[in-house]
């Protein structure tokens, strides 16, 4: 079944006016253009548009869901990323809730409230800091790198690059069990658009940087062991693969 944008408006309750956005900007093409010059979309396009909406809830601005969803990623792997992200998002709101409740009633009591409970519910930062530790204390003790001190943490910049990084590597992870070829074109197209996304963030990392920190993976027993834990082979594959995209650049 197809659907106009005016049905889809009423449907997900999303305007006219945005879904003509989405459209000019490529986030929501139609699958196709009626006779009569109308935008009709089906099922897939439903489903991206909730993809979309949900990426919206979660604040990510429209150019970072752009280059989410441009990999043609699997549809459960992004639900299953997004269910995490808003589900700790619910955590940490209830916990803001409670924390103001509270903070209410000491203030009614004319109460002092204790300052290390004034503050529970605003530890993005420091659950950052703590699944960071072990990397950290690693790259500290054999290559005398403080990755705390050398890089400041941003939340949201964390957060988007951490989704980023999942996508990447579950798809070269799928593209390795599928048994494509390091250097096919989908495989290659993956690694261009994640370096896209690294440079967009600020990273200015070239193709060739790319593959030195591959090859750093793959040497590396703390990387290369957190590669295969995820799928057997993924960190060589990476790394050839990587090296290839450098070569024919």
């Amino acid at each position: 079944m197809l659907y106009t944008v005016k049905q889809i408006s009423e449907l997900t309750n999303v305007t006219v006016k945005t879904l003509y956005h989405y459209h000019k900007i490529g986030l929501l093409l139609p699958c196709k253009i009626s006779e009569a010059g109308y935008r009709l979309y089906g099922i897939k396009e439903l489903e991206r548009l909730q993809q979309i909406l949900f990426y919206r809830e979660l604040d990510f601005p429209l150019k970072k869901i752009h280059q989410l969803l441009d990999g043609e990623p699997e549809r459960l792997s992004i639900l299953s990323d997004q269910r995490k992200l808003l589900l700790a998002r619910m955590e940490r709101i209830k916990r803001l809730v409670q924390t103001l409740d509270e903070s209410i009633h000491f203030t009614m009591k004319g109460d002092i409230m204790d300052k290390s409970e004034m503050f529970k519910g605003f530890e993005s930062e420091k659950e950052w800091v703590e699944a960071m530790t072990d990397q950290s204390e690693y790259l500290k003790e054999k290559y005398d790198y403080d990755l705390f001190k050398e890089n400041q943490i941003d939340v949201q910049s964390m957060n988007e690059q951490a989704l980023e990084a999942k996508h990447f590597m579950d798809s070269i992870a799928n593209a390795l069990k599928e048994g494509l070829k390091f250097n096919d074109e989908k495989v290659q197209d993956l690694i261009k658009q994640h370096i896209d996304f690294l440079n967009n963030q600020g990273h200015n990392t070239r193709a060739e940087d790319f593959a030195i920190q591959a090859r750093f993976f793959l040497n590396d027993d703390f990387h290369r062991n957190m590669l295969e834990s995820q799928q057997t082979g993924l960190s060589y594959y990476l790394c050839i693969a990587a090296e290839s995209f450098a070569a024919f650049k």
